[in-house]
């Protein structure tokens, strides 16, 4: 490196360094640790990670890694924002979501959230929501010129779209002065739903109130394209780009056939996104929606400024979690600043408590002040792309994109969104996806706090009132912890709360880490671990075993004392009358001796947690299916 205006080179007195290098110290840990059999280029794979959707990321990104350019802020392909100020003059629209049906209540909780720092309105109407013909009083004091109000109505989108519009009419504001979006979404509502049979004329609909915003209400915008109840069914960001691409493509056809431009239609779109936990996935999405869309924009004819993607992001349902929910806020937070960082226009954040029923005051306060943190005290908002330019942020931009590409010409030769709707064909894919996904997290590959991993059976849930039932008959909603709630369920359903005994053998240094494993294992099925006494032999574990109170026994100690200990324990905890006995670690060689002992079962890192405690839970708990929490809707075939 050349110096700069006199100065030593920065580089001076450093070690070139090569990848070949790097590898070869990649090698000499890995063999330290056991993995005799890699070098040069295996080494690096062997720490490279797969994200399905057929993308991988290495451990190492350098400028060798190449990808198309990102253009500028606010220049096709748009990548790097839709606008060339990003977020950095207002920072994001801050848009809170509001599902209560009690229009009163709705009124007190939208002036609130306006008053304090939210600056637009989503409002759910009709049968999820509140009634329309309550939908004044819902909005009473709210400046529909300066509040935008997003629609979300389901079926009933032109009727509340005109009671929206007859509203501001009637308080004499100009019809270019509403802002907002009036929420009309047939595909998504036929992905939710499953009814097909008033899709040509729900389109038709939409496309009508599309012209008509574009004729006399330039701030509104008529259609969302939801990707939503794709990510809610399990699917992959891939999977989330390719429907939003054909979804938005569907709509494009039908705006222009009903006679809009190919700019005005484009206009009258916004497009929603999940943001989650895995903020570079959430940030490279958001940044190749964009880019796609451009494409599609460009394809279409459309004058190049007219290719912005508008982007509502959401924090994700299926993230959230009903147990500790609590942890749902640092969820939530992490979302939503992948979200601001990769260039969402608007970002919602869900009260923490979502899954539980509907959200209290607190919760809401909590959910706007993420925003309000991310923006006014980390000022998030003042640095356009803030990712753009890493060699890691924009190759996996590139991956997703041709990813979420490839998806999306797939289901165009399926003939378009509402075809591969109707055949299934997206259901299955997403099906196929959430029981991939499903193996991690019932392994703990995928942990989630509170749930999977450091689960408080002391915890009192919060009480809420319940939700409106949500729109069920097409795809299912799942989310990241219902097997481990089922499990959770069924131990809260027995008349006493089930226990495991851990039977650690020798010091607490050889048993203490098993014993911890196994405790947080156990807790996550709500069973109840007892370490009392800290140490047991095979001549004190009976009498230790049956004053645990448990039906079910676990040893917890090094490999050197089970080939010592383990058979001998094992066979007095059967002869004690334990109906299962676990052991703690991989049993290697020495399983066929475990096992004609009395062991039953092994437990490890990577383990299917969700059958192993499924199984314990059964000879101690019976439980009809009928009661165990599933998803919102039923498994796909």
């Amino acid at each position: 490196m050349p110096a700069v205006d006199g100065e030593l080179p920065l580089a001076e007195g450093f070690p070139a360094v090569t990848r070949d290098h790097w590898r070869e110290l990649v090698a000499g840990v890995l063999r330290k640790a056991g993995r005799q059999d890699v070098a040069g280029a295996a080494a690096e794979e062997a720490l490279a990670t797969a994200l399905g959707d057929g993308i991988v990321t290495r451990p190492l990104y350098t400028a060798e890694d190449t990808a198309p350019g990102p253009g500028l802020p606010g220049f096709a392909p748009f990548v790097r924002g839709g606008r060339p100020e990003g977020t950095s003059v207002a920072g994001w629209d801050v848009r809170q979501f509001h599902g209560d049906p009690d229009p009163r209540r709705v009124n007190e909780a939208v002036l609130a959230d306006l008053e304090n720092g939210v600056t637009s309105v989503w409002l759910a109407v009709g049968d999820a929501g509140v009634p329309v013909a309550e939908l004044a009083t819902a909005l009473e004091g709210v400046l529909l010129d300066l509040a935008p109000v997003v629609l979300d109505a389901g079926a009933g989108f032109d009727a509340a779209a005109r009671e929206l519009l007859r509203i501001a009419d009637e308080r004499g504001l100009a019809p270019g002065a509403v802002l907002g979006v009036l929420g009309a979404d047939p595909l998504g509502l036929a992905a939710r739903g499953g009814d097909h049979a008033e899709l040509t004329t729900r389109l038709w609909a939409a496309a009508s109130l599309a012209a008509r915003c574009h004729r006399d209400h330039p701030g509104l915008r008529a259609l969302v394209v939801d990707a939503l109840p794709y990510h809610e069914a399990g699917g992959s960001p891939a999977q989330e780009l390719g429907c939003s691409l054909a979804t938005g493509v569907a709509y494009l056809r039908e705006l222009t056939r009903a006679g809009l431009p190919v700019d005005a239609a484009l206009g009258q779109l916004e497009f929603r996104y999940a943001a989650t936990t895995d903020q570079f996935l959430t940030i490279a999405k958001l940044r190749a929606a964009r880019r796609l869309w451009a494409r599609v924009a460009e394809a279409s004819g459309a004058a190049p400024a007219a290719g912005a993607q508008r982007q509502h992001a959401v924090t994700s349902r299926v993230m959230m979690t009903r147990r500790d929910p609590w942890v749902n806020m640092l969820r939530t937070t992490v979302a939503a600043l992948a979200a601001g960082a990769g260039g969402a226009d608007a970002v919602t954040v869900l009260p923490f408590d979502e899954a539980l029923g509907l959200p209290d005051a607190f919760a809401r306060r909590i959910a706007r002040n993420t925003s309000a943190i991310l923006l006014a005290e980390s000022h998030l908002g003042r640095v356009i792309d803030p990712a753009g330019g890493s060699w890691y942020v924009e190759r996996l931009t590139d991956d997703l994109a041709r990813a979420g590409w490839a998806w999306f010409q797939e289901l165009e030769r399926a003939g378009g969104q509402a075809a591969a709707l109707r055949s299934g064909l997206v259901a299955e894919r997403l099906s196929e996806e959430w029981a991939r996904r499903g193996r991690r997290l019932a392994s703990r590959r995928e942990p989630i706090t509170g749930v999977s991993e450091f689960a408080n059976l002391a915890e009192r849930l919060p009480e809420r009132d319940p939700a409106p039932a949500v729109v069920g008959g097409g795809l299912p909603r799942v989310r990241g912890d219902e097997a481990f709630e089922a499990l959770r369920a069924r131990a809260d359903a027995a008349e006493e709360r089930p226990r495991v005994f851990l039977a650690a053998l020798g010091p607490v240094a050889a048993h203490t880490a098993r014993a911890g494993f196994a405790a947080n294992l156990f807790q996550a099925a709500g069973i109840e671990p007892v370490h009392e006494p800290v140490s047991v032999a095979a001549d004190t574990v009976a009498a230790a075993f049956e004053a645990s109170g448990a039906a079910v026994a676990c040893l917890c100690s090094s490999d050197a004392l089970y080939a010592e200990q383990a058979a001998g324990v094992a066979a007095a905890l059967k002869a004690a009358g334990a109906r299962r006995v676990v052991l703690a670690g991989r049993p290697g060689e020495r399983e066929a001796e475990y096992r004609a002992a009395g062991v039953d079962t092994f437990v490890f890192v990577g383990v299917d947690a969700v059958d192993v405690l499924s199984s314990l839970l059964d000879p101690v708990v019976e439980v009809p299916v009928t009661d165990v929490p599933v998803s919102d809707a039923p498994e796909v075939a």
